[in-house]
């Protein structure tokens, strides 16, 4: 039932709250059931029809959906529901007994985290995604192992024409040669994402945040795109761009120090893209979902099918059939087909 109000949030843009109520620490196992069933009958008798109670855990912890409700109060919508809630539990059940309930509270869409600090996605509200499925634990196993192997591999055999990047990128412009960028993985947790530097240095990232928003907004413009095609999700002729970083971005070579995040288990070789944070800050609700739903990777479905060719809500649209269709046999199928799409340069910037 949460997997399903998040969808309908999605598409209707009207938040809910999820409401996590489990037995302290002093509650001991034997009574645990029992202190349950009273807190049970209590939310029953206390919540609107439209709401939904349930098991959030069967039988240990109990979870309540507050949906389809208003924002427009002063005080947060999460601590007036807690407010009603425990005030309920205290009448019904005295406060000595309320009192040995643990009570969170949880908004859906949740705040955006801006300072970088925390992840941007609260996981009580993604169980079905953060536990992940019996069915699928083996076949992820199998992927991290694969993700491991070939990383390594990769890095060892390739390590020569890395080096051989890194010092044409340091004779022909100043700076580090490895770009360090703030990315964002499954459930938005923040890390650095690896490339070999394209631009230079001290650039204004402006540019390319401002055309981002656009972009995905759906408001670029045929300055960027040859008449007839459709916008490109990386600018063309970006200024900041060095004459070897071009060569590197077309061929995707800027990409290869990415194995390494592979190897540490930030990223995997197949998934969506890594967004920046401004990046997630324009996503509307349900393009949140190619972030949450999976971890990022260096190639995926819509590198193979169109790469940057194509508009933003097709792409996230791919990301999300991978994520539902996800399948070992469906990650060799876009490795098989990665090369192709490479050395054919479309969409490449």
């Amino acid at each position: 039932m949460l997997t399903l109000e998040r969808r309908r949030a999605e598409r209707s843009r009207k938040p809910f709250v999820l409401m996590v109520l489990k037995p302290g620490e002093s509650v001991v196992v034997e009574e645990g059931d029992r202190f349950m069933s009273q807190v049970k009958s209590v939310l029953l008798k206390s919540m609107r029809e439209t709401d939904l109670v349930g098991w959030y855990k069967e039988g240990i912890i109990l979870g309540v959906i507050f949906t389809e409700i208003s924002l427009e109060s002063t005080t947060p919508i999460t601590e007036i529901l807690r407010s009603k809630v425990v005030s309920a539990l205290h009448n019904e059940l005295s406060s000595k007994v309320a009192s040995k309930l643990a009570v969170t509270v949880h908004l859906f869409p949740e705040i955006r985290d801006r300072d970088g600090a925390e992840p941007v996605a609260d996981t009580r509200l993604y169980p079905d995604l953060h536990g992940g499925s019996s069915k699928k634990s083996l076949p992820q196993a199998i992927k991290r192992v694969i993700d491991i192997a070939a990383s390594s591999a990769l890095l060892l055999f390739l390590s020569p024409l890395l080096a051989m990047i890194a010092l044409a990128i340091k004779l022909t412009s100043k700076g580090p040669v490895i770009f360090r960028q703030d990315r964002l993985g499954q459930f938005g947790a923040h890390f650095k994402c690896l490339k070999f530097r394209t631009m230079y240095q001290n650039n204004d990232s402006r540019i390319h945040q401002e055309y981002i928003q656009r972009f995905i907004a759906g408001q670029t413009g045929c300055d960027n795109t040859e008449l007839g095609k459709p916008a490109v999700y990386k600018i063309t002729n970006d200024p900041r761009v060095t004459p070897i970083g071009r060569f590197l971005r077309k061929t995707s070579l800027d990409e290869f120090p990415q194995f390494w995040n592979v190897l540490r288990g930030e990223m995997s070789l197949v998934g969506p893209r890594p967004p920046v944070p401004y990046e997630f800050e324009a996503y509307d609700i349900w393009h949140r979902r190619r972030v949450l739903e999976v971890k990022p990777g260096v190639t995926g479905l819509w590198q193979v099918s169109g790469r940057s060719r194509m508009c933003f809500d097709d792409m996230v649209r791919l990301d999300l059939r991978y994520s539902q269709s996800w399948s070992l046999w469906l990650d060799v199928r876009i490795l098989i087909a990665t090369p192709r799409a490479v050395l054919g340069g479309e969409g490449a910037y």
